[in-house]
Order: structure tokens, then sequence, then C-alpha cells
């Protein structure tokens, strides 16, 4: 089915590429280009956070296999989680090159006159995630690195893997690695612009039984950045692990639309 059509699966914070392992094999097995990179300092990528200063140093792997993309290769873009903020970074600098951005469960800027932080910052402030047993802490004295952030047993097991397997919910807790929302450097860069990133087609799928970004906020954000098109999984928020045949059903309908 899938042809030459060409899918990028971006994952979340403290991911890596493996956690799409159940989705991107199907796909592939249909016919699909797949690409999951590791962001910086995340997966098997070698680099320690604290070398990764910037959130476009983080998302780097995604931009350069953007860069590297032949004149006139579109993709479809997936983002779980923070990697909204990164599918939205990388439409903005590459808006010739994706076909749609799929927002999975994930936080999603808008094109208005404000910083790209602004809906971490509204999910802060509303206190929609009881941050439970999440360590976060400073890289360095001076304050010039972003925070660190690791989740802990008990937020992971209640509010992220609540459905998953307990074999899916061991593999998250062994390879999840320190990460960062990158709050300061969001807080400073330019907004996402109405002609590169409000250009491009955007599907949102809701996540009903997620806990860590629930089901009201993704709302809020779709209420507020209106898109294309919006689908719902019954899924917690690993629902990649949880709920893959949907997850690939989902994502080869939006595929077959907007490639």
């Amino acid at each position: 089915m899938g042809g030459s059509k060409h899918i990028v699966l971006v994952h979340g914070a403290t991911l890596g590429g493996w956690s799409w392992f159940k989705v991107a094999t199907p796909l592939r097995a249909a016919g699909y280009r797949v690409d999951t990179p590791d962001l910086a300092a995340s997966g098997v990528d070698p680099r320690p956070l604290r070398e990764v200063p910037t959130f476009r140093d983080y998302t780097g792997p995604l931009l350069d296999l953007l860069a590297a993309l032949p004149d006139g290769d579109r993709v479809v873009l997936v983002g779980h989680s923070l990697g909204g903020l990164n599918i939205a970074l990388a439409a903005e600098l590459f808006p010739d090159k994706v076909a749609a951005a799929v927002f999975l469960c994930a936080f999603m800027p808008d094109c208005a006159a404000t910083r790209p932080s602004h809906v971490l910052e509204k999910f802060v402030e509303g206190k929609w995630l009881d941050w439970m047993d999440t360590e976060m802490k400073p890289q360095d004295t001076e304050g010039k690195l972003p925070m660190s952030m690791m989740f802990g047993p008990r937020i992971l097991r209640e509010k992220f893997i609540q459905l998953c397997s307990p074999e899916d919910a061991t593999l998250t807790s062994s390879l999840m690695r320190v990460s960062s929302l990158f709050m300061e450097d969001l807080a400073v860069k330019q907004p996402f612009t109405k002609e590169r990133y409000g250009s491009v087609r955007k599907v949102y799928v809701v996540c009903k039984e997620d806990y860590a970004i629930v089901e009201g906020f993704q709302r809020w954000m779709v209420e507020n950045n209106p898109v294309d098109e919006v689908k719902e999984i019954v899924a917690d928020h690993m629902v990649m692990l949880s709920r893959p045949k949907e997850l690939v059903q989902c994502l080869t309908d939006i595929t077959e639309k907007y490639a």
C-alpha cells in the first residue's frame, strides 16, 4: 500500500526511536518508508543532555533528516508528546518537505504572537498534571543549561503506561533517559509563523485515556489552533506500545489521505 510514501516518527522526552518498534515494523511491512530518529541525547544518541543546550540542538537529528531529503520529497511527520514541538520546528524550517504534521497526544504550539514555550507554560500553570515523583533539577550552577527531567516509577506507572503490558512497562522504564522540556530556551525564541508552520496541514490524534497530557488539554490545544482533522484512539500516553494496531491503522489512513 505504502509505495514510496515516507513517515517520520518522532519520540517524546525521555524516550527514543525504540519506542516506535511496534508501529514502525507493520508500517514498513505495508510498504511505507519509515524513519524513527533518535533526537539528541535520546535513545542511542551518545551525547549527554549537558551537550544539548538548546531545543534546536535537541531537534538536530530530525532537522538533518529533512535537510537531506531530495527536492520534491515530502514526509508525514508524527510527533508524540513533547515531539509535537519538534515537528512544529521542523515544519517551520522545512514547510515544503512536510505533507502533514500529525500531533499524537502531543504538545501543539500555535501561530499567534506567543513564544514556542506558551503551550508548555499553560500546561504547567494550569496544573494539568500531578508531577508526582518526577525529578527536575538544574544541570549547572549558572543556569545556562535547561532544567533536566526524569520521570519516576510512580508517575510512569499511573500516568503514562497504565494500559501497557508489564513487559512494555519494563522496557519503557529500562530505556528512558534524562531529558528536558527546554522551557528556558523555548521562552526566548520567536513564535512559529503562519506563513511556514501555519501553512502545513495538521492532524491531531487524541488519546482518550491519556493521564499525562489529558484529553481536556489536548482538546484545548485543538481549539486554540484548529487543525485539518481530529482523530481519536482509546489509549494511554504510550499509545504506540499499548494500542499499536489502532495507531498503525490511524497513521495509514492519515498518510493515504495527505501524502
